[in-house]
């Protein structure tokens, strides 16, 4: 993915022998590759939107958060990113 503008680009690329991580994350288990974080101004609205383009609520959220302002959701293929309020 390239900014037309120019500046950071994103590259993927796809690996026969991927593993999705697992969540939570575990000792001797396949961890994150990357994190990103999302911010929005309605965390409802954007889980909607994630969960409509493929992604899934993760189990479990964080106890210390409140879901109104973060929320862990899985891409199609196991990876965690969060949305947030902040």
């Amino acid at each position: 993915m390239r900014n037309p503008a120019g500046g950071v680009a994103l590259s993927f690329q796809a690996e026969e022998w991927y593993q999705p991580p697992v969540w939570p994350e575990e000792p001797e288990r396949q961890t994150k590759m990357m994190h990103f974080e999302i911010q929005a101004d309605d965390i409802d609205v954007a889980v909607a939107h994630a969960v409509a383009l493929g992604a899934r609520e993760a189990e479990p959220q964080p106890p210390d958060r409140s879901p109104d302002q973060l929320r862990v959701m899985l891409d199609p293929a196991g990876h965690p990113f969060c949305l947030c309020t902040h």
